[in-house]
């Protein structure tokens, strides 16, 4: 057995759903006896149950909600550089048997294994999202296995964001190796982006669309498209490299709405591109108001329902999105509604789109469901990994 401190499970916890391959357990799962009150917060711990067998390799976090994040089902793994580097090792193989070139979200906290940790990758550069104090603890470690798996030169952390705070981490960020740019172009689709790495929303550019913006593409062919709350552009911009005779892109940040126009530019498609700054909501009633109509409407919001206590007030603002989204589509159009939202599944959020179409009178059948790509693996266990749904209603 490992030197490692034991936490132990209540009499009353299910173990069949770790055993399983859940990879969460919770505060009031464990018995906090003196041994338990110990640990510090990213302490490496083996989990047993209440008979005392071993369960799986754990890191501790005593204080929080979750106060423990399984690593390994083998009680005796050792957590160290080597196995932190054979993880990354089997997600970057993954992730080159689909994308050949790279850029794309190298690992997926959970889906890869690594609870907690993001890291997308840029070309030469990675940017590293820690938002657990097992992995922040590791950096050092972390970084090696990095660089030994992918050769990149540049890896940039991004230490800010709500997932920290919950374990007690301090924003902080900067450069972990080499001297990392603070603008790359990334092509996918066709299309060109900027992404900016050190001012940028999470880590500079949003992958999981991927597949979506490829989608939609497949019917901008001389189309009219609206990108509402469009960030960089992302699905105004493959539609424009796909033919698009014009794309909308809608967004609240100035500053998101420039990367869309330099990525447009890079693309010889600045023409072709209009951005408008406004709030989303507003600005599709102004559309409405101003006649306008599209081939293509896109509505990617924020997560309306991060968490549970959001969904009945999310669920109704998706509705309202798709209302409003409704009336700008020109007859045989396409309307692609979509949510990042952990708490609204994908049956409820459906529901929310479809009533929100049907009371602004219009008839749709529903000719597509997408999730991310395969750069942002579902741990079959755990549906927050699984977030990402996309609507494509063909309006008649």
């Amino acid at each position: 057995m490992s030197d490692y401190p034991i936490l132990r499970l209540t009499p009353k916890a299910d173990t069949r759903a770790l055993r399983r391959g859940y990879p969460w357990v919770h505060g009031d799962q464990i018995v906090w006896d003196r041994r338990a009150r110990k640990i510090e917060p990213g302490q490496i711990a083996v989990l047993e149950d209440a008979g005392r067998s071993p369960v799986a390799v754990v890191a501790a976090v005593p204080q929080a909600k979750i106060a423990a994040r399984v690593l390994s089902r083998d009680p005796q793994t050792q957590i160290d550089g080597a196995w932190l580097q054979a993880k990354i090792q089997t997600a970057h193989d993954l992730r080159t048997r689909f994308y050949d070139q790279p850029f794309y979200r190298l690992i997926h906290a959970e889906g890869d294994g690594l609870p907690g940790l993001i890291v997308d990758r840029f070309g030469d550069t990675l940017v590293v999202q820690p938002n657990a104090i097992w992995i922040e603890s590791r950096l050092d470690e972390l970084t090696a296995a990095l660089v030994h798996v992918t050769g990149v030169s540049h890896i940039l952390k991004n230490g800010a964001g709500r997932a920290r705070k919950l374990e007690g981490l301090e924003e902080a960020s900067g450069s972990l190796c080499g001297a990392p740019p603070e603008r790359v172009e990334v092509p996918m689709n066709g299309a060109t982006y900027i992404a900016d790495l050190a001012q940028g929303q999470k880590t500079g550019l949003f992958f999981d669309q991927r597949p979506n913006h490829a989608f939609a593409a497949r019917f901008a062919k001389d189309a009219q498209v609206l990108d509402v709350f469009s960030h960089v552009g992302g699905f105004s911009l493959a539609a424009l490299a796909h033919g698009a005779s014009s794309a909308l892109a809608v967004d609240g940040s100035e500053a998101a709405l420039k990367l869309a126009e330099e990525g447009a530019d890079a693309m010889d498609a600045s023409a072709r591109l209009e951005t408008r700054r406004s709030d989303a909501f507003a600005a599709l009633e102004a559309l409405k108001e101003e006649g306008a109509k599209f081939d293509i409407v896109i509505c990617d919001p924020p997560a309306f329902a991060p968490g549970k206590s959001a969904l009945t007030s999310g669920l109704r603002a998706y509705e309202r999105v798709a209302r409003l989204a409704a009336p700008l589509v020109r007859s045989g159009g396409l309307l692609m509604l979509c949510s990042c939202s952990h708490a609204a599944t994908l049956e409820k959020f459906r529901g929310s789109c479809l009533r929100g179409i049907g009371r602004a009178g219009r008839d749709a059948t529903l000719i597509y469901t997408g999730h991310a790509g395969p750069d942002h693996p579902v741990h079959p266990s755990l549906s927050d990994t699984g977030y990402l749904k996309a609507l494509a209603f063909h309006l008649p």
